[in-house]
């Protein structure tokens, strides 16, 4: 089995028992802190106990910035639309991600009640491995990303009707709005209904992104 990545947990309530939780993947460069402190922003109602990790990606060389080494999921061969990945690679992240929600279902968490979210290079992963998890998952978020693995993932059985959220900037000019609105096509051709949001803002998030979000959790882990 994967061994499990150093991650941070925060949880919604210190004094209630967890009963869902969201494995959350950052982006290129980052680490488990970019979005531990969106936690608290997302404003989920006092009913809800939650439990958030952010793994922290391994540090590896990566193509695209010549070779230097940082924390990635995966290596990017090429930066231009066709964003050429590793996806050997990819697939070992998905399966860093799959050790985590084995965590959670041996903590006691329904895996029903599990969600996947990343960001850039994490919302690649999560696309793969909430379509692909061999156990049913509550949902799957993938924020200003992409699919490079939609020619090639085999959805699982467990995940044919699994609820997608895609959200991205329309001023981003890292990952262009063109590939997460490809990511929406792709997953339609899959026979998934992704709901799709997008705001005026760069490769970040912003306030009704959060709000969108915690919408969305609310609703998927209702």
């Amino acid at each position: 089995m994967t061994s499990l990545l150093p991650a941070i947990t925060r949880e919604t309530r210190s004094d209630k028992p967890v009963d869902a939780a969201v494995i959350w993947l950052h982006g290129l460069g980052a680490d488990g802190n970019d979005f531990a402190p969106i936690v608290p922003e997302l404003r989920l109602p006092s009913s809800m106990s939650v439990r958030f990790i952010f793994p922290h990606a391994p540090s590896i060389p990566v193509t695209i910035n010549g070779g230097y080494i940082m924390p990635a999921w995966y290596d990017i061969l090429q930066a231009d639309v066709s964003r050429r990945v590793d996806e050997v690679q990819l697939r070992r992240s998905a399966a860093a991600v799959f050790a985590f929600v084995k965590q959670q279902q041996d903590a006691g968490i329904d895996s029903r009640r599990i969600v996947l979210g990343g960001f850039s290079q994490g919302g690649a992963v999560v696309l793969e491995a909430a379509l692909s998890c061999a156990v049913p998952l509550a949902g799957v978020m993938s924020l200003s990303s992409y699919f490079p693995t939609a020619d090639s993932v085999t959805v699982s059985d467990a995940n044919q009707s699994l609820s997608v959220l895609v959200c991205h900037g329309t001023q981003d000019t890292v990952v262009s709005e063109s590939l997460g609105k490809q990511s929406v096509e792709s997953l339609q051709k899959l026979g998934f209904q992704p709901e799709y949001h997008h705001y005026p803002m760069p490769h970040s998030v912003c306030p009704q992104e959060i709000r969108d979000i915690s919408t969305w959790l609310q609703r998927v882990l209702a």
